[in-house]
């Protein structure tokens, strides 16, 4: 997982998540599409993914316990 993304997926990510109106479940599913789209192409997943797929799990774990 050594990979970065670039700027171009990364900005096109981000894009998508802006519009899910603050729905870390909705941000969650979109990383993990774009990991499982990595994985079928056979690539390593990049970094910045990785971190994105953490950091959206733990809030959405927070969220659902109501923190």
């Amino acid at each position: 997982m050594s990979e970065q993304m670039g700027g171009s997926d990364i900005a096109e990510l981000v894009q998508q998540m802006e519009q899910s109106e603050d729905d870390p479940r909705h941000c969650y599913a979109l990383v993990k599409q774009r990991i499982s789209e990595y994985r079928q192409m056979g690539q390593d997943i990049p970094d910045d993914l990785a971190r994105m797929e953490r950091s959206l799990m733990v809030e959405c774990l927070q969220q659902s316990q109501g923190r």
